[in-house]
């Protein structure tokens, strides 16, 4: 199975590059399958990591940023991949 984890975050206002270089900067102690970091307005950073896991495994995610980098709380979000049509 391939479970996928989304993490959002939303800068404080200017600091959108900000976030998004310390999103990438981020080690996970397991490698995924895939990771890709996204960017959209309102300064939000959205990453996302493919596992060869079960649903309910436990798996690494990103940390909440330090420092007042983010508006609100991080978002996060777990699926099940059901293939490519």
């Amino acid at each position: 199975m391939t479970v996928t984890l989304m993490w959002e975050a939303r800068a404080t206002e200017g600091r959108g590059e900000e976030l998004l270089a310390w999103a990438r900067r981020q080690e996970l102690p397991l490698r995924p399958l895939r990771r890709e970091t996204f960017r959209a307005p309102q300064d939000r950073v959205l990453v996302v990591t493919w596992w060869d896991a079960s649903y309910d495994a436990q798996l690494p995610e990103l940390p909440e940023p330090d420092g007042g980098l983010v508006a609100r709380p991080v978002h996060r979000w777990r699926f099940e991949s059901l293939g490519a049509d």
